[in-house]
């Protein structure tokens, strides 16, 4: 009998999502930073064996949309709602658990196998702190089942698994064996670019900024990239080239090397950066940039 289902991650921004896939899958599927709303999109890994397919999804933190494209990052978590055979929702040890009540309740109406993952249990200092943590939860969502662990470090890890692959139902694949991911190889250039931007640029800039492939072309050694950084206004521009170029070219530098282990080939990488103003306002931009449907 094979098994196969969605496993959706879900949860407010910060608490280790991205981690917690990426641990899950093997792979390093979502990008990682400290920094809040990360991750934009939905983004699948796919784990195979021989008698089981697991599709995770990873989604952008629950949050309330101050524009366009945070309303469109809030679809894909609430899309994840829908269509989820086993439903994680991911806390941890630091958030207050009555965060984000609106999305709670939706989670607590769910009919599908919620597992209520509380991450980063590195962190506290006692046993007593987790029990008084796993009470206030048992309350807010009484039919989740409660598992403690630390993604960074791998805790408990195992039994999460064991518990994802109990829940699975009985399914053909829904993708290829050898599927790793649902996303084309362009996307993941574009997330490495904008993970480099993350830790290389402070404040708004990060969150102003877009990346878009214009070219991927690939042979049997190489891969030459060709891709554009948009920004909302001028001075945004200015800052992301830096003195000379250098703030660019270590951007380019910084993602290079990680598209290049990725990919495991020689990579050369060009960036330019234009000016898009507003376009995270701008139903056109949102939806070229694959954040609305067509």
């Amino acid at each position: 009998m094979h098994k196969a289902g969605f496993v959706n991650i879900v949860g407010n921004p910060n608490v280790g999502k991205s981690t917690l896939m990426n641990s899950l899958v093997g792979e390093r599927i979502s990008i990682i930073t400290s920094k809040a709303q990360t991750t934009r999109h939905r983004i699948m890994g796919i784990v195979n064996t021989e008698d089981m397919q697991i599709i995770y999804s990873d989604t952008p933190g629950v949050l309330s949309p101050n524009y366009k494209m945070q309303e469109a990052m809030l679809n894909f978590s609430q899309s994840a709602l829908m269509d989820a055979d086993v439903l994680l929702y991911v806390t941890d040890v630091v958030e207050t658990p009555t965060k984000n009540k609106n999305f709670l309740e939706k989670v607590s109406k769910e009919t599908v196998p919620v597992l209520l993952v509380i991450n980063k249990i590195d962190l506290l200092k006692n046993q007593q702190d987790l029990e008084k943590l796993v009470a206030e939860w048992t309350n807010l969502l009484p039919k989740a089942e409660i598992i403690p662990v630390s993604a960074q470090y791998k805790f408990n890890l195992d039994y999460l698994l064991k518990r994802i692959q109990d829940l699975l139902p009985p399914s053909p694949p829904f993708f290829d064996k050898d599927a790793l991911t649902d996303k084309p190889a362009r996307f993941f250039v574009t997330e490495i670019i904008r993970e480099k931007i993350l830790l290389t640029y402070d404040k708004e800039i990060p969150y102003s900024c877009e990346v878009v492939v214009e070219e991927f072309k690939e042979n049997e050694i190489q891969i030459n990239i060709m891709a554009v950084i948009y920004v909302e206004r001028d001075s945004q521009k200015g800052i992301v080239i830096g003195k000379g170029g250098s703030a660019l070219k270590k951007v380019g530098t910084l993602a290079r090397k990680d598209i290049e282990a990725f990919f495991q080939k020689k990579v050369y990488l060009e960036l330019f950066v234009k000016v898009e103003k507003d376009w995270r306002n701008r139903d056109n931009k949102l939806k070229s940039f694959g954040y609305i449907p067509e």
